[in-house]
């Protein structure tokens, strides 16, 4: 397994690279989602590439750049065993300039849900992933649905930017009690952690209703928020694929989302319908 540090350096590796290259991205910290991810690019690409790096536009003054979860060693043999031809460890003075171009999330939909209480979040998003694109020009990238918002306005740039490159989205990873899995998990204290619980639990309320042939988005929503009640709900909403939002439910065309916080830690999840 080849690792880089300068994005020079993958560039060249990546040019002597003939056949499909498959790429993902990620902050560190790698759990068993990022390991689907990643055996998902290695099941159907030549190569794959894994990007580590905390990207600092992404996070707002306040949010918990400094003491996110790094775990570099510990990421590097996971690459290692999963089989990963190369991972990119960049520095943040290699990335960014002082001077640096801005890239703009769309103003409606990088603006709602994640968007509306983490304003610039998406700017931040979009930037570093197109950067790293640029950088590894992968045949796939891979992301996961849990991160729903994120994976539409990539798709959405890559469509808008003519990039050559196919989005791959990948299955929510659950623990076996249903919490998805998240790098911010650990932050969770063991009464927290039960509390936590209660996202994958309202979700589950709701496809309950939905199979039970309850489409209204208002009476959905107002059930998983009796389940959610106590913990700090920052939204429920019910879009659809296209991130509009719904007032009924469309098979095959939804997505119910949550965020709240648990303690301090802010969680996500999903489900699509």
């Amino acid at each position: 397994m080849r690792k880089f540090s300068d994005p020079l350096d993958l560039a060249s590796y990546r040019k002597s690279l003939k056949n499909s290259v498959g790429f993902v991205p990620t902050m560190g910290a790698l759990h068993e989602g990022h390991i689907s991810l990643i055996k998902e690019s290695i099941k159907n690409s030549d190569n794959t590439i894994v990007s580590i790096f905390v990207n600092p536009t992404q996070f707002l003054q306040g949010e918990d750049l400094d003491a996110y979860p790094k775990k570099i060693e510990a990421d590097l043999k996971i690459c290692e065993l999963a089989g990963v031809d190369a991972v990119f460890l960049p520095n943040i003075d290699d990335m960014y300039e002082r001077d640096e171009l801005k890239i703009t999330a769309p103003n409606i939909k990088g603006f709602t849900l994640e968007g509306f209480n983490r304003p610039g979040h998406f700017d931040g998003v979009l930037q570093i992933v197109l950067k790293l694109f640029g950088i590894t020009k992968p045949t796939k990238a891979y992301f996961g649905k849990k991160d729903a918002q994120q994976l539409f306005l990539i798709q959405n740039m890559v469509k808008h930017l003519f990039l050559d490159i196919e989005i791959i989205s990948c299955e929510i990873i659950r623990q076996s009690d249903g919490l998805a899995l998240s790098s911010r998990n650990i932050y969770l204290s063991e009464d927290e952690r039960v509390k936590a619980l209660l996202l994958s639990t309202a979700l589950k309320l709701a496809t309950k209703m939905v199979i039970s042939q309850e489409l209204d988005s208002k009476k959905i929503k107002n059930k998983m928020q009796e389940v959610l009640k106590d913990t700090d709900i920052e939204y429920i909403e019910i879009v659809d694929r296209e991130f509009n939002l719904l007032q009924k439910v469309e098979i095959k065309n939804t997505i119910i989302l949550v965020a709240t916080f648990v303690g301090e830690t802010r969680l996500i999840d999903n489900i699509w319908i």
